[in-house]
């Protein structure tokens, strides 16, 4: 006989409360297994006196010192003439305590669950259960949902509409006539009536929360939130600019693609059993995204960066999402944001999971200056010539400024725009006048 991790061997029931926790860590591991009394852990067989006595105080300490009770088999049995005791157990309804404490098997030892451990096995086991997303909402009524907001969707997702009911069953959040939570925060006119957590808190503060200088909270659908906390987000910091061929584009000084994605996996992530919201913290040196809700199902961010996997929490609402290309189903958001912003930043906090982004005001005003500075000389060159041939062409600009054909017309057509130059006379015969310098 040999240690597994469905079978724990004892010299004697001297070593009764071992035993207990061994039975309650096969338990939780496997659900069945086995334990006998009068047998070293190195297979050798020496036996040991039983009794009446014995197998009594056994399955007493049994039932004394494990919770939620399980009723074992016990017995005498004899081993190469040896009297031995035989415990054959199982149980589904994990987790089991011994002395209260939870135990996990790990090969042939027993070590205690830690705190997250047990409260992903919790949740293993009541996924079904306490999934938020698939609940009913017992309040609500079709009337109450926005089928604009449903048309969209379903347009977005390359669906047709049918009516409500049955758009809404084809999608599955509408089961025997109910709506269920998922239909109610995405497509309700006032999912807020409902859920007082379907809300957004944004702010702007100085260095830390003790100074405020903007403070907003938003309500709506999901889809209304995200908007909303990227408009909110693109208000209050620094936008830049760069030049893309002979256009100026805004940057913003944190990458618009990450913290969208981190907004999106913020509501689609989080804890909607929490009455908290999505807050997004704007501060002179970053940006805070918010959640109620740490990483599910065990995760840890390391985890999660080195090998992409992820684990959902409202499994409906990120299959809603992934089906308008919100989310993608391999677990790459954190790495899609990290090959955005690498300095990005993942913690958890108390019940709160935050992504940080740090802000790059200065890289703004630097890009920005140069950038201002390259249009500036490109301006001054095409005022140059036109002062020293009003009849120049837009061929005859391009080849002196080497810029291409379309750079040349979006410059003469911001020039003309802001009044400094104007065109007198047909293409041909035409000539360029400067207004003002």
């Amino acid at each position: 006989m040999k240690e597994t991790e469905t079978l724990e061997l004892k010299k004697s029931t001297g070593e009764l409360k071992e035993g207990i926790i061994s039975i309650v860590s096969i338990l939780n591991k496997h659900q069945k297994g086995e334990l006998y009394f009068g047998v070293k852990n190195s297979g050798e067989i020496v036996g040991q006196t039983v009794t009446e006595k014995t197998v009594r105080d056994i399955s007493k300490s049994i039932s004394d010192h494990i919770e939620p009770k399980i009723f074992p088999k016990i017995k005498e049995i004899v081993l190469e003439g040896k009297k031995c005791v035989q415990i054959e157990f199982l149980g589904n309804n994990i987790p089991y305590y011994a002395f209260g404490r939870a135990y996990i098997r790990v090969g042939d030892e027993d070590k205690q669950l830690s705190a997250k451990e047990l409260e992903k096995m919790i949740l293993d086991k009541n996924k079904d259960k306490i999934a938020w997303d698939k609940e009913v909402c017992k309040k609500a009524k079709v009337s109450d949902i926005n089928v604009g907001k449903l048309k969209w969707f379903l347009k977005k997702a390359g669906k047709t509409f049918d009516n409500v009911e049955n758009s809404l069953k084809k999608l599955g959040v509408f089961s025997k006539g109910k709506l269920l939570n998922a239909a109610v925060i995405l497509f309700a006119k006032k999912p807020e009536n409902f859920f007082p957590n379907a809300k957004l808190r944004c702010a702007v503060f100085g260095k830390t929360t003790a100074v405020t200088i903007d403070m907003q909270q938003f309500t709506g659908d999901l889809f209304t939130l995200i908007e909303k906390a990227e408009k909110y987000i693109l208000e209050n910091i620094h936008i830049g600019m760069k030049i893309e061929g002979l256009y100026r584009v805004d940057v913003p000084e944190i990458d618009k693609e990450a913290f969208r994605e981190a907004i999106i996996n913020a509501f689609c992530h989080r804890n909607y059993y929490f009455y908290d919201s999505v807050n997004i913290a704007i501060f002179k040196d970053r940006l805070e995204i918010r959640n109620p809700g740490l990483l599910y199902g065990g995760l840890t961010i390391e985890r999660i960066k080195k090998e992409e996997v992820s684990e959902r929490r409202n499994e409906l609402l990120a299959e809603m999402f992934h089906q308008i290309h919100f989310v993608e189903k391999w677990g790459r958001g954190i790495s899609l944001i990290l090959s955005k912003e690498p300095k990005a930043n993942f913690k958890e906090v108390g019940r709160q999971f935050i992504v940080t982004f740090k802000r790059k005001m200065q890289t703004i005003e630097t890009t920005q200056k140069t950038v201002e500075k390259t249009v500036e000389k490109t301006v001054e060159k095409i005022l140059g010539l036109i002062n020293e041939n009003p009849r120049i062409t837009q061929e005859e600009l391009s080849k002196k400024t080497g810029l291409t054909r379309r750079g040349v017309e979006w410059n003469l057509k911001q020039l003309k725009e802001k009044k400094i130059i104007q065109r007198i006379g047909g293409r041909k015969e035409g000539r360029w006048e400067i207004i003002k310098q």
